[in-house]
């Protein structure tokens, strides 16, 4: 029996009782209770509805006013009850209306008005429309469709508070950026007898899932472990309410930005945005257990092998071709360093991705949305393994955030690994530094919100009126003249590009107007048709979008500058507002829909 069934007076399995709902095209898990409370407040809203219900029951006979008497008993218990669960209104209003329309052919699968229910013996069995699972994404950013127990699931995860390092708001309304973190903990249940007993887990696989503000693409970019950069000062919430300052050290892994020194998620959240320029708003972590329960709970995952595979350190065998894993097949897969490529952290990267876009496909497979039980086993072995941010710590707010995410398509999901060279600082290099010309072209694209898949609305864009204001000739450097206003986020921000733009632009008429009269979320240049030349020239400096361009209808006279706001998209002198329309040459990826053979 299901973990969320015990103890129950009644010993129904909750995935029985799902029904597809013919408007929708969805499985919904029907509790009797709610649905008469909520059948009860739709009838008042239509005259008309009662009315058929009404001739409806006078039809059916005694055994259907039977069903009427025992579902005023449970409205009026109901009512008792205080507030209704308003979630679950809407189908049974549905089903109201299609009894009051009569005439239905022999297929039109039953309706309240003419079956009988079960009573239900429990009221706090709620159930609530989860359209677009999060939980399936937990490791991997895919989504499913499935209605949960939320009462049950809400239980299962665990939340730790990472104060500003993230956003209060479970969703924006601009891009959103989501870290995924593989700890390699030892202790808990299912993380022992591997090595390291004892350890508390650093950032052993980190993926920043960046959705685009219109929902039609993602960007998921893994993150080596073995990557050296600066890892920042951070606060961290201790148990007892209080805060400790832990402070930042100089070219360290980038691994060791969790659990080192007592760090939490929201310590390797700063030290991403210190990397890249891109807030994370959220994280989601899981552990070793987590790998084995969610590849289980999905009935395995497929991969490929291009050739055989037989590794005694991780314990894997696997044959040439295609097989499925689950359990502690699944995560030795995942942890294997010495079975591809030159056996580098960065080769399992490429593996961990194939196996991420295979189970993306799995989740949303008809075979698993259209299976109720399996739906449940899923997301109830995915809410236990989450470790995620207090902004999104209860079943409700994550099925919010679940609902932006499975927007996009798979098609459009693109997997790929933040540009690295080798650490120049070692003589026989072990580590990895960001590659100073390709990571940042990446980084300013995903900070621009460019997508690296060919999405429709991004191919009109390209072609629009707008994206024409960037051609055509450019002025010399030393005949820009522009003055700059500060209406972003970081202080003395007009000052430190007007500085940037005289000494390393040759912009010497480039003027510090402090700050704007109000905050502004993008960057913008405002010019004159005569100015145009010197708009393209400081755009191409600056890496300014074709959005940013605010062409006047007068030309300017004398020596009038042009004027230019930064916005919150404005992340420091020097660092591109928005990257190339491709990804940088050489940066392998992958899309989330293609089943690719591990080398």
């Amino acid at each position: 029996m299901d973990a969320h069934s015990r103890g129950r007076a009644d010993d129904i399995d909750p995935a029985d009782q799902w029904v597809l709902n013919p408007h929708t095209g969805n499985y919904e898990l029907r509790l009797d209770h709610s649905a008469e409370e909520s059948s009860s407040s739709a009838g008042t809203a239509s005259s008309s509805t009662r009315t058929a219900t009404a001739a409806e029951t006078g039809r059916r006979g005694e055994s259907r006013a039977g069903a009427s008497r025992g579902g005023s008993g449970r409205r009026a218990a109901g009512s008792r009850g205080g507030a209704t669960d308003t979630s679950r209104r809407e189908v049974p209003g549905q089903r109201s209306r299609r009894s009051s329309q009569g005439g239905r052919g022999a297929a039109e699968p039953p309706t309240t008005g003419r079956r009988k229910r079960k009573p239900q013996k429990s009221r706090k069995k709620k159930a609530l429309l989860w359209t677009g699972g999060v939980m399936a994404f937990v490791v991997v950013g895919a989504s499913v469709g499935v209605y949960v127990l939320y009462q049950q699931l809400n239980g299962n995860i665990d939340s730790i508070d990472v104060g500003d390092a993230g956003s209060k708001n479970v969703v924006t309304d601009g891009p959103m950026n989501i870290l995924v973190i593989g700890t390699d903990k030892r202790t808990g249940k299912g993380n022992e007898g591997y090595g390291d007993k004892g350890s508390e887990g650093h950032a052993d696989t980190n993926i920043l899932f960046h959705v685009s503000e219109d929902r039609t693409n993602a960007t998921a970019m893994s993150i080596p472990r073995d990557l050296v950069t600066d890892i920042p000062e951070c606060e961290t919430k201790q148990s007892d309410g209080t805060s400790t300052t832990i402070p930042g050290t100089p070219n360290e892994r980038f691994n060791t930005s969790l659990g080192q020194h007592g760090r939490d998620p929201g310590c390797t959240m700063k030290t991403v945005e210190n990397i890249t320029g891109l807030k994370p708003d959220h994280f989601m972590m899981v552990d070793f257990n987590a790998v084995k329960e969610l590849t289980t709970a999905v009935g395995g995952v497929e991969v490929c092998m291009s050739k055989p595979v037989d590794d005694p350190k991780s314990h894997l065998v696997l044959p040439q071709g295609k097989s499925t894993v689950q359990g502690e097949k699944a995560l030795a897969l995942l942890r294997t360093r010495d079975s591809f490529g030159n056996r580098s952290d960065l080769d399992r990267i490429k593996v961990q991705q194939q196996f991420l876009g295979s189970m993306i496909r799995e989740m949303k497979s008809s075979d698993t949305l259209t299976n109720p039980k399996k739906l449940y086993k899923l997301a109830d072995a995915a809410t236990n393994a989450l470790t995620v941010d207090s902004a999104i710590g209860d079943a409700q707010k994550l099925m919010t955030l679940a609902q932006e995410i499975s927007k996009v398509d798979t098609k459009n999901i693109t997997f790929l690994t933040m540009p690295v060279i080798d650490n120049p600082a070692e003589p026989k290099p072990v580590t990895v530094v960001v590659d100073p010309v390709k990571g940042e072209q990446l980084f300013a694209m995903m900070r621009s919100d460019t997508s690296l898949t060919e999405v429709k609305q991004k191919q009109k864009d390209a072609k629009s009126k707008q994206a024409a204001l960037l051609k055509g000739p450019k002025a010399d450097p030393a005949d820009v003249r522009v003055d700059v206003l500060n209406g972003g986020e970081i202080p003395g921000a007009a000052g430190s590009t007007v500085t940037w733009l005289q000494n390393e632009q040759g912009v010497l008429k480039s003027t510090n107007k402090a700050n704007a009269p109000e905050k502004i979320k993008k960057t913008t240049l405002e010019y004159a048709p005569n100015q145009a030349d010197q708009a393209r020239a400081l755009a191409e400096m600056m890496g300014l979008p074709a959005t940013a361009m605010k062409k006047g209808t007068a030309d300017a006279e004398g020596l009038e500058a042009m004027v230019l706001t930064l916005g919150a998209d404005f992340k420091g002198a020097g660092q591109l507002i928005t990257g190339p329309a491709k990804a940088p040459e050489g940066v392998e990826q992958a899309s989330a829909d293609k089943a690719v053979c591990a080398k």
